[in-house]
């Protein structure tokens, strides 16, 4: 059995630890709800501006602008969305974890490239030595708005150079503080097709002025940097909330610890009692 000043140390450090635990649960709370609402005010945005998109798409044919164009998918690009920090459950693990099966049910004749946003995306493929394009780091230090258009010029640029042939998005979408799910999108070749339309259904008429093609040429490139800044987003409203989730998980945990060792602890100091009776008992039976 550990001596008692063993069991108080551990103690110390356990309560230690708690208090660091609980500053951060309630950071990451406070910061969640900022996030939450900036991923919940993206949200309307984009479906609206998807739904323009897919009005005027019904209207035009795939050539009418590069980023509309299917190809064969040879070059595939992925752009995964982690954190910076740990210290948050599993979200980064569930997200490389997606990350490597993409990777695992296109390999073969493809080749895979990847833009990594946030640190331990980018340590995790770096130490596996994978196709690297670019990387972002410090992603909560820079503007949502300003890294989404730098990530969307990038990708647009490779994707109408042909350097890419599709480009994947694999990001975090915040449910709740407690659920955050893996999600992989398509981003480009930008889909004109709406699944949920029936063959029948005629398209919300609009005037466009100037006209289709101008718009095209203004609508594409800005759809594809608000679906990079909607999962910048959602991702950081997720690593927030799993860090959250994770922090009270800590905090609890280190209560259940510091009640089993005070337990210990109790026990111990009685055993250490009871054993000074008897030496003290032993002893003046032996001087009787």
């Amino acid at each position: 059995m550990a001596t008692l000043k063993a069991i108080r140390k551990r103690i110390g450090s356990i309560r230690n630890t708690q208090q660091i635990t609980k500053a951060m649960k309630m950071v990451s709370a406070a910061k969640l709800r900022r996030a939450q609402e900036a991923a919940g005010a993206a949200r309307p945005y984009a479906e609206k501006i998807t739904e323009l998109l897919k009005n005027v798409g019904a209207r035009v044919s795939s050539e009418a602008h590069p980023l509309l164009r299917a190809r064969e998918e040879k070059k595939l690009h992925l752009v995964l969305f982690t954190s910076d920090r740990g210290l948050c459950g599993g979200y980064n693990a569930n997200l490389i974890r997606a990350a490597e099966a993409f990777m695992r049910k296109n390999v073969g004749d493809k080749e895979i490239e990847l833009t990594l946003v946030g640190r331990k995306g980018a340590d995790h493929f770096r130490r596996r030595r994978a196709s690297i394009a670019d990387r972002y780091i410090g992603i909560l230090a820079t503007p949502a708005e300003e890294l989404a258009a730098q990530i969307a010029e990038k990708l647009i640029n490779r994707f109408v150079g042909g350097e890419t042939d599709a480009v994947y998005i694999l990001y975090s979408r915040f449910r709740s503080a407690l659920s955050q799910v893996p999600t992989l999108e398509k981003l480009l070749p930008v889909a004109l097709t709406d699944a949920n339309v029936t063959a029948g259904q005629q398209p919300t008429e609009y005037l466009y002025e100037p006209g289709l093609q101008e718009l095209l040429a203004s609508l594409l490139p800005r759809i594809t940097e608000v679906a990079a800044q909607r999962a910048l987003l959602e991702a950081i409203a997720s690593e927030h909330g799993a860090r959250m989730t994770a922090m009270d998980s800590a905090t609890s945990n280190a209560s259940k610890m510091m009640g089993s060792l005070t337990l210990q602890m109790n026990r111990a100091r009685q055993a250490s009692i009871t054993r000074e009776l008897m030496e003290i008992v032993g002893t003046a039976e032996a001087l009787k």
